[in-house]
């Protein structure tokens, strides 16, 4: 099966071109299956994912498909579009200065009054209705008397096309980076079905992202039944694959991750393939154990600790050189932490102000059963 191809217009140039941004739509065999939306490149440097989609095409296209999947690329053409030279600048808005990926909406109502109102409709009927209530709000924020912003535009556009969506899976990079995941903590039982060796388990709470965006109403309104003594399900996963180091696509690697996400989709019946995830260390931590080391020195950083992979405390992290001190002992210095941590990314360039961010890490972690 091939995927069908459409357009979707996000925005306007000031010269009035409009930007638009492909679409890629498998339609699923059966109704009753689940069904997936994925995007890629919101930040404009972050491109693997698009390397992830075209695999993840190819390789759909031999899967007996039950559930609907919709497959965006380059999501952000602005942003990919934002060049200094050769670097890509495309993490902020330039007009507003906002990070593209906290522009999205919490599209959450009174759910009070909400579930008051429709607490006797059966399970299926009152996700129906719910998500219905979603896109309607969504839709009340694009066409909003006063208007928006280019990037909320943007975003609550992307929004009105997942909130179709049971999953979402939002793909980024970091900057020097290995793979991890963002996982909210009530689908933490799912982490072992990812090949990602890293997982930050994030509060069921809304901070501007894209599966918060996605996740958050759903949760809340899980909450809100439990309070009136009903065990309704989660009904909408969503999670940020962090897919490697920004500007750059390795084809080899991005199969791999398209196999790694196809073992997720047959866990979840979108598709009837059986595909399994990989046997392999995992390690997760809570967010709020993810830390960020900054330079207490400028100078040219030499990044030692490996990513990915446990750094016992004491172990060397960077050395800093100062050339300006050069017959000092100030001429090279070795830094480390006092405690045990997963590197998971470090600054891009070698060349750092004092209060640089250079590491974040993983502490207080543990290691996943396989």
């Amino acid at each position: 099966m091939l995927a069908a191809k459409s357009t979707v217009k996000i925005g306007e140039l000031a010269t009035g071109q409009p930007l638009t941004v492909p679409i890629y739509c498998f339609k699923g065999a059966c109704s009753s299956a689940p069904s997936l939306y994925l995007q890629a490149n919101v930040h404009g440097a972050e491109v693997q994912g698009n390397a992830v989609i075209f695999q993840l095409l190819k390789l759909l296209e031999q899967c007996q498909i039950l559930g609907d999947i919709t497959l965006v690329p380059l999501a952000n053409p602005l942003a990919i579009n934002q060049k200094s030279g050769e670097f890509t600048l495309g993490r902020f808005d330039p007009i507003t200065g906002n990070n593209w990926n906290r522009d999205y909406v919490n599209c959450t109502p009174d759910l009070s009054d909400w579930y008051a109102k429709h607490q006797e409709l059966d399970d299926s009927l009152l996700i129906t209705q719910y998500r219905q209530q979603l896109l309607n709000r969504c839709q009340q924020q694009l066409t909003s008397e006063w208007g928006i912003t280019s990037g909320q535009r943007q975003a609550l556009t992307l929004q009105s096309i997942a909130f179709h969506a049971d999953v979402v899976l939002d793909l980024h990079t970091g900057p020097k980076s290995c793979k991890h995941l963002y996982c909210p903590e009530y689908a933490q039982a799912k982490v072992s079905l990812f090949n990602i060796g890293c997982t930050l388990l994030m509060p069921n709470e809304f901070a501007g992202a894209m599966d918060e965006a996605m996740f958050y109403p759903w949760w809340q309104l899980t909450k809100v039944a439990a309070s009136h003594g009903r065990e309704l399900p989660v009904a909408v996963e969503a999670y940020t694959l962090e897919l490697g180091s920004q500007e750059l696509i390795d084809l080899v690697d991005a199969k791999q991750d398209a196999l790694a996400i196809l073992a997720y989709l047959s866990d979840k019946g979108i598709i009837a393939d059986a595909f399994k995830p990989a046997q392999m260390p995992r390690y997760a931590c809570l967010l709020q154990d993810y830390k960020k080391f900054h330079a207490p020195i400028a100078g040219m950083v030499e990044y030692l600790a490996p990513l990915g992979k446990p750094l016992t405390a004491q172990q060397p992290l960077v050395n800093i050189l100062r050339l300006d001190r050069y017959g000092t002992d100030e001429e090279l210095q070795t830094l480390a932490l006092q405690q045990d941590c997963i590197p998971v990314l470090h600054f891009a360039s070698a060349s750092v102000y004092q209060g640089t961010e250079l590491y974040k890490v993983m502490t207080n972690y543990v290691e996943i059963p396989r």
